[in-house]
């Protein structure tokens, strides 16, 4: 099972939304631990690499919640959009030139 996760952007003091950085967290799923890594870097740095590899960005996509997904996860999907917490995902459709 795939569970979706909430995170809030960093605006406050000592943040840094520019900084390419990893962090690391110990999930549990289904009884067993795993070691999940995020590393987070800034929009630009992603775009710049795609096309520095050759790759012409068609779409960026930041999907809403599926209808219904605030009901099976309440607690990961605040209703409330305004309140800094929201899905992390982005996906890109690359075209090679």
């Amino acid at each position: 099972m795939i569970t979706p996760f909430v995170t809030q952007v960093q605006a406050g003091p000592g943040a840094d939304y520019f900084a390419t950085r990893k962090d690391s967290e110990e999930w549990t799923f289904g009884g067993q631990s795993a070691l999940m890594s995020f590393w987070h870097r800034p929009l630009h740095a992603m775009t710049d690499a795609f096309t520095t590899a050759g790759f012409r960005i068609a779409v960026i996509s930041e999907p809403s919640p599926a209808p219904g997904a605030r009901e099976l996860f309440p607690d990961e999907i605040p209703a409330d959009r305004g309140s800094g917490a929201f899905l992390c995902f982005l996906f890109f459709v690359l075209q090679a030139d």
